[in-house]
């Protein structure tokens, strides 16, 4: 059995978080699918404001040292990668934007990625789709198609049959878990494609 490391990235700043409870449940339920295609996988989760000051720190100087340096190696070995942030002020956290800057810009290329994020009401859902997928998109990530908002509203009414945040959770598990087991059986070529040749490019002219 085929084992895999799926790495969580919370941009929670609140001890307990709903940020970090949402990133667990996406971490779960991509889990729960793996194990149902025979792939085991274990989860390593990174709290951002343990490393905060690391993450100024580099920004400043340009190198990540000490616990940072732990983290990106963490999440740059990652066979896939659940990444949530707060919504504050209509976009993502200044500490996960922070992060994400200091990320080798090749560090994610092709990485299975799935988005979640968190915030007051459901108006700032779209969040999701117009300021963090872009973010993610441009390091070239291979992002999974259903992101996961969640509400102060969701929560409170989680086991409502007329909720729909654990199908989404489940969803949005489903897909990582199927990126994931994916790019693991794919050869080298695969991950990126047919590449012509060159005389296959220069018949093309």
């Amino acid at each position: 059995m085929t084992e895999r490391t799926i790495v969580v990235v919370s941009a929670g700043l609140g001890r307990p978080s709903s940020t970090r409870m949402l990133a667990d449940r996406l971490a779960g339920a991509t889990v729960t699918e793996l194990a149902a295609r025979g792939i085991t996988a274990t989860v390593e989760t990174v709290e951002l404001r343990d490393v905060a000051h690391e993450i100024v720190n580099t920004m400043l100087t340009g190198f990540a040292t000490g616990a940072l340096a732990e983290v990106m190696e963490k999440v740059t070995r990652a066979d896939g990668l659940v990444a949530v942030t707060p919504i504050f002020t209509t976009t993502y956290s200044g500490l996960f934007k922070s992060f994400v800057d200091v990320i080798d810009k090749d560090a994610l290329v092709g990485m299975p990625v799935l988005l979640g994020a968190t915030g007051g009401t459901a108006r700032h859902s779209l969040a999701l789709e117009y300021s963090v997928r872009p973010l993610l998109t441009y390091l070239r990530a291979d992002v999974a198609t259903t992101s996961v908002f969640a509400a102060t509203a969701d929560w409170a009414g989680e086991t409502d049959t007329v909720n729909p945040l654990p199908n989404r959770i489940g969803r949005a598990g489903r897909e990582l878990a199927e990126m994931v087991a994916a790019r693991e059986n794919a050869g080298p070529a695969d991950l990126y494609g047919d590449v012509p040749s060159f005389d296959q490019m220069f018949r093309n002219l």
